[in-house]
């Protein structure tokens, strides 16, 4: 059969005629960044070695994780190349196994990692690495396991470092039908309750929900779950449920699921009612919140969801979020549902090795926040450089997390965390018992074995 996916290699190839060396986006010295962890890297000689990185990153995202690599160059003397393909997830497995991955690859979740350091493709990073991570990331311990997976040798150790977090536990709402109302921002799922039931009481709609995705119908509900199943649980316990020690219709997943059900399912807290969540496109239902009148007051939803705000939406004027918060009586922290990339070393050098240390120091997290699109926990960071207070808030929900997961539907099987889980989530949303659709969704992951 014609392979028709070009080698990462072959892309490299395909580049060499383009000097690595670029303008740096914000001169050395100038500006509030941590030029001291700028000048620790200039302590590195790798002078003429080539380091290449491969990741998912195309069009204005590859232009900024370029401009972030240009200070590892100038600082180290390597040559550093990025290339990009919207084949990322089958590209790299065909590199690997022919022998050409680059140095570092950015892998998007951490399923094909996992896969791929079972099979010896990826280098371990180590347990000063994995100390590192401890002590610098907010909820440190999170991201050390959920980049620790099992090697050939069947030992546990860390693959991957996450760079670049998104977060999904917000709600959003419009501030000026707050301020009509009176209303607060809770602190917790109890007041959140509350508030819910006091919009109800002033003749208004609590919530926009909307499942509709063409032919992913249902994922918004299952980041409703995953938010409930870390506020009415321990993160052990969700982790099980990731990997199927713990049944889909365990009574604790059952228990989240009717979470999600306590606001989705209630006639007087939905637009259009309980009958119009899964028919209503989740671009379209946030929406509400900027009608005359609104049709609801608040929508859970991701980061990315302001793309679909009416045009001209301004952000901390007609638009503005609040974390989305845990069980006061639950005494679980503050649990925060994201996604993110995951950067582990395909084919190892010492240039790979000085990039993985480039990734710790504050000014690689900080070239990137001070342009957009880009949140992390790492500690040691100013703050103050994110592009916008939008950006700056949502780091600040990252850092005051104690628990982050990654988003469990992206870890389960294709199958059930792309398949049974979205469509028992219509079934649902539309009157189905939480029991039933659980059995259901565990059914298809039993097929599996």
């Amino acid at each position: 059969m014609k392979r028709t996916l070009m080698t990462a290699a072959g892309v490299m190839a395909l580049m060499a005629g383009t000097s690595s060396a670029q303008e740096l986006i914000f001169p050395v010295g100038e500006g509030d960044f941590n030029w001291a962890s700028y000048a620790e890297l200039e302590k590195i000689d790798l002078d003429g070695e080539q380091v290449t990185v491969f990741g998912p990153w195309l069009g204005p995202d590859q232009a900024l994780v370029e401009n972030v690599l240009a200070y590892f160059g100038a600082a180290t003397g390597a040559d550093v190349r990025y290339a990009g393909s919207d084949s990322f997830e089958q590209q790299i497995v065909v590199d690997a196994e022919a022998g050409s991955a680059p140095n570092v690859a950015v892998f998007p979740q951490p399923g094909l990692v996992s896969d791929m350091a079972g099979r010896g493709f990826i280098a371990p990073l180590g347990e000063d690495t994995a100390t590192w991570v401890t002590d610098n990331y907010a909820a440190g311990q999170s991201w050390v396991d959920l980049g620790t997976y099992s090697g050939p040798d069947g030992n546990d150790d860390l693959y991957g470092l996450f760079y670049k977090v998104d977060v999904k536990s917000l709600v959003w709402f419009n501030p000026e039908n707050f301020e009509d109302f009176g209303y607060e921002i809770p602190s917790s799922m109890e007041e959140l309750k509350t508030l819910t039931d006091q919009m109800v009481e002033d003749g208004n709609t609590p919530w926009c929900i909307g499942l509709g995705s063409g032919g992913a119908t249902g994922w918004p509900a299952t980041d409703w779950v995953e938010d409930m199943m870390l506020r009415t649980q321990e993160p052990s316990v969700y982790d099980q449920w990731v990997a199927n020690e713990i049944a889909f219709d365990d009574p604790r997943v059952v228990e989240a699921i009717e979470e999600f059900g306590y606001f989705a399912r209630n006639e007087d807290y939905v637009s259009g009612g309980a009958g119009a969540v899964a028919s209503t496109d989740f671009r379209d239902s946030p929406k509400g919140l900027f009608a005359s009148p609104p049709q609801c007051m608040m929508h859970r939803q991701a980061s990315f969801i302001p793309a679909f705000f009416p045009e001209g939406t301004e952000m901390g004027l007609d638009a503005d979020f609040f974390y989305f918060p845990a069980y006061e009586g639950k005494e679980l922290g503050n649990p925060v549902l994201g996604a993110g990339t995951i950067w582990s070393i395909t084919n190892d050098s010492d240039g790979a090795r000085a990039l993985m240390e480039f990734l710790k120091s504050p000014i690689a997290h900080e070239v990137w926040m001070a342009q957009q699109g880009f949140l992390t926990p790492h500690k040691g960071v100013n703050t103050e450089l994110y592009a916008t207070d939008t950006l700056k808030k949502m780091g600040e929900i990252l850092l005051n997390a104690d628990t982050f997961r990654f988003d469990a539907s992206d870890l389960m099987p294709g199958g059930v965390g792309a398949g049974a889980f979205w469509t028992g989530m219509v079934d649902y949303a539309g009157g189905a018992a939480a029991s039933d659709v659980a059995a259901e969704i565990q059914s298809s992951w039993d097929a599996l074995k």
